[in-house]
């Protein structure tokens, strides 16, 4: 699975040095992205700050909050936002926090960071990993992990924020950035939409950027041109029975065989309905049924998880999805009134950079990584997003880019193993290399800059 350069696994120093002895000659080259002087200072203003970035980082990871109630995180952006001088709007969808910083006649560019965690138990044993879980609505517990790096991504837009503060006077336009909820679930960036967000009086997008971990390593990222993610669906499926004992299942309709049955026909939608060559996934995540082990209870939740490229391969999986349900219920005897039932919840579409911002981009990530550092070639992946919903509206241009997180020593051996990675996104291993925090914070910044540059005089 070719999913990286082969140039990833030469050690990254030797890639370094090798740009860094290409300096000279380029720091005298007109056609840099960025003025020499505004790179170093913005590589000494975030090194800088890097002390205190770092201790974010751990209090966030240490205090991960599941989607919606991410209440204590957004408290945390909102603070350092308004101590910068943003203008800063809270409780958009419940916790969302959009910050604004006016520099001038310029374009407008947004950024986006994602709060949200999810319910894994962390196995990292870091010292700032979550110590209690927690509770619910229902007053249940659970574990929670950032086990998806958002600890990180709200880390580093904090500190490209205090640096294209820093740096205010090499650029022009108006910044926004703002944290948003609910990534997880599929549902906080259309919340926020939903919310009113374009009738509160922020400025419409002309450019908009979000960045997110991933278990390459540290020192690369990825910014490439097209569809990068598939679209995604979350949706529940109620099989509706009729309960009793166990010792009398000629009286009852089992709706946990019935779900057995779906989750086996499910996957026959991927192999054998669709053609070979349309990429799709689905899983089924949960399975909800009964209680005691003498009831045959009266309904089974299936809760759904889907993977799609075209809006025709999810039509046609959708439809699967109901036929197979219908006919495993007609064949169990299930009446006419009780039929399963569909619900769809968290939707978003692929995620599509546009061509023309990564190659406006991308040389400015060059001269800050090196040309071997920045992966303009990654093949899209099965993993979603909903960054790209909220700017369905103003069909904003947008570039969201992959920032490696993992120690480079592990990816060299997890390459020499055959394993495309050391470890994946929402396993209770994943962790952020504590080296990948300012390098995220710079590239974050270098792709504002690329676009809010000042016109030379």
């Amino acid at each position: 699975m070719h999913v990286i350069r082969s140039s990833l696994t030469k050690p990254f120093s030797a890639a370094l040095t090798a740009f860094l002895l290409a300096w000279p000659t380029l720091a005298h080259s007109a056609d840099l992205p960025l003025a020499p002087a505004v790179l170093a200072q913005l590589n000494a203003v975030v090194d800088q700050d890097n002390p205190r970035l770092l201790a974010i980082f751990k209090d966030l990871h240490q205090h991960p909050e599941l989607a919606f109630t991410e209440v204590r995180t957004a408290a945390i952006v909102a603070k350092e936002l308004k101590q910068l001088g943003f203008s800063v709007t809270e409780g958009i969808a419940k916790t969302g926090v959009v910050g604004v910083l006016k520099n001038g006649p310029g374009p407008t560019v947004w950024f986006r960071a994602d709060m949200d965690a999810i319910s894994v138990k962390e196995a990292t044993g870091l010292a700032y990993s979550p110590k209690q879980k927690q509770k619910l609505a229902d007053g249940s517990e659970v574990d929670v992990m950032h086990a998806c790096g958002h600890d990180a991504h709200i880390t580093w837009l904090l500190g490209m924020a205090k640096a294209m503060v820093a740096l205010r006077k090499d650029w022009s336009g108006t910044l926004v950035v703002y944290a948003q909820p609910a990534e997880e679930v599929g549902l906080g960036a259309q919340a926020m939409v939903d919310d009113q967000l374009w009738e509160r009086g922020f400025a419409k997008p002309d450019y908009a950027f979000g960045a997110h971990t991933a278990p390459g390593p540290v020192g690369y990222v990825s910014s490439s041109a097209g569809v990068r993610m598939a679209g995604v669906d979350q949706l529940d499926i109620t099989f509706k029975g009729i309960g009793g004992h166990g010792s009398t299942p000629q009286m009852t309709i089992d709706p946990i065989v019935m779900s057995a049955q779906a989750v086996l026909a499910y996957q026959t939608i991927i192999s054998r309905n669709l053609d070979p060559q349309a990429a799709a996934v689905l899983s089924v995540g949960a399975i909800e049924a009964g209680r005691d082990n003498n009831v045959i209870p009266e309904t089974a939740l299936l809760k759904l998880n889907l993977r799609w490229f075209t809006p025709e391969v999810r039509a046609q999986i959708l439809r699967r999805i109901d036929e197979i349900n219908q006919g495993i219920a007609v064949a169990a005897g299930v009446p006419a009134d009780k039929m399963p039932v569909r619900t769809m919840k968290g939707h978003s579409g692929p995620l599509i950079n546009q061509r023309e911002l990564v190659e406006t981009i991308n040389p400015a990530l060059v001269q800050l990584l090196g040309a071997d550092q920045v992966i303009d070639q990654f093949p899209a992946v099965m993993g979603s997003e909903d960054f790209q919903e909220v700017f369905n509206l103003h069909q904003t241009p947008y570039v969201f880019i992959l920032v490696g997180v993992a120690p480079l020593a592990q990816f060299t051996a997890a390459r020499a193993k055959g394993q495309p990675f050391p470890y994946s996104n929402h396993n209770p291993n994943f962790f952020v290399d504590l080296a990948a925090i300012p390098i995220g914070v710079k590239a974050n910044a270098v792709a504002a800059l690329s676009v809010l540059k000042k016109t030379p005089q």
